[in-house]
């Protein structure tokens, strides 16, 4: 008796192909983790943006993050460092906003990668988040997205 898996019902693209997807796939999508590595090197050439109200931003954002709503970007996308590649967030994977924004700076000819979790992934994964009046925190990582001993999947 043969049966059909959806998982091969449509066939794996060939080596070629997929190299292409999943390249195309890196130079516009970076992780929480990366993110994280990227400021804690102290590394230049990256400006991480958060694309959310006031409101939200005062709750709590990426600590070193930039404000910029994504009803702003029109406005206000010359404020970023010129050249720096753009990484921007929204609530999670769930919201679009991240790739509106994306595509809004992408338009105006910035280098832009969407964080891929979003801030609920950042935050679950327990990294430092910064409130409205600039206390830094840490939370403790939820046990079904990071590891427990550290901050990183070691992907």
């Amino acid at each position: 008796m043969s049966t059909t898996s959806p998982v091969t019902a449509v066939p794996a693209a060939d080596a070629p192909e997929a190299v292409r997807h999943f390249a195309a796939r890196l130079a516009v999508e970076t992780d929480v983790s990366d993110v994280a590595a990227h400021l804690a090197s102290g590394a230049s050439g990256v400006v991480v943006v958060d694309t959310r109200s006031v409101e939200s931003w005062e709750q709590g954002h990426v600590a070193g993050a930039v404000h910029l709503p994504a009803a702003e970007i029109a406005e206000r996308a010359g404020e970023l460092p010129p050249g720096a590649t753009v990484v921007v967030y929204c609530w999670g994977p769930a919201c679009n906003g991240a790739v509106k924004a994306a595509l809004a700076l992408a338009r105006l000819g910035r280098r832009v990668k969407e964080m891929a979790g979003g801030f609920e992934y950042w935050a679950r994964e327990g990294l430092p988040v910064e409130d409205g009046g600039g206390t830094v925190t840490r939370r403790c990582p939820d046990p079904l997205t990071a590891p427990l001993d550290g901050v990183a999947c070691d992907c």
